[in-house]
């Protein structure tokens, strides 16, 4: 008779303010110890009654004179407090026996809140407090003040952190000459951070510019790059395809059938593609160029030279309509050379979709393009030598990595383990100081310069106000036989944000515009619902096509002219430039009008003045970055979780330079020293940042 396992122990069995550390992360005595408190009180003097005014925060001490429970209204506990100068009511509308306990006539309380004058003069609404001695000493440091959540108090917390503080390993680790001059030791930069004396500046503790917050912004760098470096050097150890085709052969026969001439860019990252291709380690490259720059027929051309040497090539990109961009521009520069392309999306499925799969599984589609429907596990390859992802911060982790080991193991060396080569591209370029930290460990290649005949787009900026007369604007590029896009940033209507869906605004242009055939497009219609609406626009049948941010990226029609983007205060500036570059694609002069709606916050204002001020995508990145962040460009690099939590890299380039600086010396000369740091401060998160 089998006998039952024993049931593993339940979470609940805990105590609930240890499940909510858990959740938290905080694990470990070291999680614990760099969980930094976001802001400090001052309980290191007590102020008197009487010297409170109105909308004051600070703390008092004195005896209670009164304890009563008002009814009145709604229950509350009036408590009054008398230190001998004043009196202040504290007023807790939540209360419980306890509470009335602690604050019984007699007893001496301490009390800390916003001061405000009531119906019965200075009061306090729960404020915090405490039963003390009249001799309680008083801290001699700042009281930190956590990030938490409701089922984890303070109080709770705070001795968990002091306890782990002393348990933790904060030994030093880094070697005399790698952490900059004038910094304190880490058990003693935490120990700052946790406990600031009461003569430590705040402003320099909250802007995060004191010595020992730059301490733990240099161990986070210096992790993240030694993690990036390790990654590096075992993907080095990985076996890949040697991808070098015969002279005269596919790639040279498609760039002699281009109807165009590639840009010197072009050429140059070309050629750093094909070199990498011809190494027997797996590429783990980066194609980074501007909106309308050229990397579809760089993609091509590597995937060129993949199937030229005997081998498939996978590529996949975010949404039906880019994916299908990509599948008629690849299938109209490649047939004609021979080349059987499949075409895997979502919205394929049944006998055609298994058609598709077998033709890869044979080795009869050579070029394989589509959505994550690429990387489903029936999607069998017969020989996966290239695999191409299209917008890759889109993309998560589990994604890449999926894609990467449709290649098993065959024609390895002995005790390795063979990989495809892989090419990442992105029309959002990324910034210096990125580059240096997230994407440390790729090559990267640019392509920084726009094919000719291309037109600037004049960006213009108007308020809702305008609309009447950008529709006017839009009769005129109609009758000049123009195509216009308008981006809304809705589909249906919000209870929360008074915002003109897409659907609205479809039927008010209609209705604005007789004659003229006004397309709809969202993200909600059914794929052949989009390609239908697509298809008219491209074939320039549809002259208006009103649509959400389905075409952010990938759609290419020469002769739309107009760009109207409605409450462009609400899209990130990534998403405003690559908007943007859907027109100007041809050789007529384009526009594009960001229509906003006031009052603008401070962030809408920088965009919108970026946007207005430059077309250089470098410069819109560098900007973004500075506005928002690195998450926008990471996208989910690191599966939504943020591996620099201290360091700011708008702020910390010095830091960052110094970082990487030390990385490869550490690892060359000390490699226990240098996998000791990055398991203190990634353990398992470093295994992102090999994606």
């Amino acid at each position: 008779m089998p006998t039952e396992k024993a049931p593993a122990p339940a979470a609940k069995a805990l105590p609930a303010p240890v499940r909510a550390m858990h959740k938290l992360g905080l694990v470990r005595d070291i999680d614990l110890a760099l969980h930094l408190p976001m802001r400090y009180v001052d309980e290191t003097r007590i102020v008197p009654i009487s010297s409170l005014r109105d909308g004051d925060t600070g703390q008092v001490q004195g005896t209670v004179s009164e304890c009563r429970v008002e009814s009145r209204g709604r229950r509350q506990l009036l408590v009054k407090l008398d230190d001998g100068h004043g009196e202040l009511t504290l007023r807790l509308l939540h209360f419980y026996p306890s509470h009335q306990k602690t604050l019984a006539v007699g007893q001496t309380v301490r009390a800390r809140g916003e001061v405000r004058h009531g119906f019965f003069g200075r009061e306090m609404v729960h404020p915090e407090f405490r039963a003390v001695q009249p001799d309680t000493p008083l801290p001699q440091a700042l009281t930190p003040v956590y990030p938490s959540t409701a089922a984890l108090p303070q109080a709770y917390l705070r001795k968990a952190v002091i306890s782990a503080l002393g348990r933790a390993p904060l030994h030093e680790l880094l070697p005399p000459g790698v952490v900059p001059p004038g910094l304190p030791p880490l058990r003693e930069a935490l120990h700052t951070l946790h406990h600031p004396g009461r003569e430590t500046p705040t402003e320099a503790l909250e802007d995060h510019s004191h010595p020992a917050w730059q301490r733990l912004k240099f161990e986070e760098l210096l992790a993240q790059q030694l993690s990036q470096a390790q990654a590096q050097a075992a993907r080095a150890k990985l076996a890949a395809p040697v991808l070098q085709g015969a002279p005269g052969g596919l790639a040279e026969r498609l760039l002699a059938a281009l109807p165009f001439t590639l840009t010197a860019a072009q050429q140059r990252v070309v050629a750093e593609i094909a070199a990498d291709l011809g190494r027997p380690q797996p590429m783990h490259r980066l194609l980074q160029g501007d909106v309308g720059s050229g990397k579809t027929v760089v993609a091509a051309l590597a995937a060129a030279a993949a199937m030229g040497a005997g081998w498939q090539c996978a590529l996949m990109a975010p949404t039906e309509i880019l994916a299908e961009q990509h599948f008629r521009k690849l299938v109209g520069w490649l047939a004609p050379l021979g080349i059987t392309v499949a075409w895997l999306t979502g919205s394929r499925k049944g006998k055609a979709r298994q058609a598709e799969v077998e033709k890869v599984a044979r080795g009869e589609a050579m070029l394989v393009v589509g959505t994550h429907a690429v990387i489903q596990d029936d999607v069998v390859f017969a020989k996966l030598g290239l695999a191409i992802v299209d917008e890759q911060h889109r993309f998560g982790v589990a994604q890449r990595l999926a894609l990467r080991k449709k290649l098993e193991g065959e024609g390895a060396p002995p005790g390795k383990q063979l990989e495809p080569h892989l090419l990442m591209m992105s029309a959002t370029p990324i910034p210096r100081t990125l580059a240096m930290s997230y994407y440390a460990d790729l090559d990267v290649s640019t392509i920084d310069e726009l094919p000719p005949g291309r037109t600037p787009i004049v960006t213009k900026v108007f308020a809702d106000g305008k609309r009447p007369a950008v529709i006017e604007r839009i009769r005129e590029e109609v009758a000049q036989g123009r195509q216009v896009y308008w981006v809304c940033p809705l589909v249906e209507e919000s209870e929360h944000i008074d915002l003109q869906n897409a659907t609205a605004t479809h039927a008010e242009l209609t209705a604005a515009l007789p004659g003229v055939l006004v397309g709809l497009l969202h993200g909600r219609m059914k794929p052949a619902e989009k390609a239908a609406v697509m298809a008219l626009f491209t074939a320039g049948e549809m002259k208006l096509l009103v649509a959400t941010t389905v075409i952010e990226v990938g759609v290419d029609v020469p002769n739309a002219s107009l760009m109207v983007i409605e409450h462009a205060e609400r899209f990130g500036l990534a998403q405003l430039h690559q908007l943007r570059g859907r027109v100007g694609r041809g050789a007529v002069a384009s526009v594009c009008v960001l229509l906003y709606t006031a009052p603008l916050s401070p962030t809408g204002k920088d965009r919108l003045k970026a946007m207005a001020e430059t077309n250089d995508g470098f410069e819109i990145a560098r900007r973004d970055l500075e506005i928002r962040g690195p998450g926008e460009f990471m996208g989910a690099r690191q599966s939504g979780d943020a591996l620099l939590r201290f360091a700011d890299l708008a702020e910390d380039g010095a830091l960052l330079q110094r970082a990487r600086e030390a990385a490869p010396r550490l690892l060359r000369e000390q490699p226990s020293v240098a996998a000791a740091h990055v398991q203190r401060w990634l353990a398992s998160k470093a295994e992102y940042l090999k994606a």
